[in-house]
C-alpha cells in the first residue's frame, strides 16, 4: 500500500513498484530542498540503489536519510541544494 496526497504524479507511479512512490510533500530549509520517497519491500536492494543513483546523477538529488522498516519497506528522504537553477532541475521520477 502506498501513502501520499493523491495528486497525479503519485497516482502514475503507484502502479510501478520498482520506481517507488513519493511519500507526501517535500519541504525546504535555508540550504536544501527535501523530498520523501517510499520504496516497497518487494523491490530488491540493487534495484532501489540503481533508482536512487539515477536520481542523483540526472536530477541533482542526494540521499539525506534512509530507514528500513519491517517487511522491507524503505522510507527515503532525498535532498538537493537550493540555487538559482532550481526551476531547471526535474522533480524525482518516483
Amino acid at each position: 500500500m502506498t501513502e501520499g496526497t493523491g495528486n497525479g504524479s503519485e497516482d502514475s507511479a503507484a502502479g510501478n513498484r520498482v520506481a517507488g512512490t513519493r511519500d507526501g510533500d517535500g519541504w525546504t530549509d535555508d540550504r536544501y530542498e527535501y523530498r520523501p520517497v517510499r520504496i516497497e519491500g518487494d523491490v530488491s536492494r540493487l534495484t532501489a540503489s540503481v533508482r536512487l543513483a539515477i536520481q542523483a546523477e540526472f536530477s541533482g538529488w542526494e540521499l539525506s536519510r534512509l530507514r528500513l522498516y519491517p517487511g522491507g519497506v524503505r522510507k527515503i528522504v532525498l535532498r538537493r541544494r537550493l540555487d538559482d537553477r532550481q526551476g531547471l532541475l526535474p522533480e524525482p521520477t518516483f
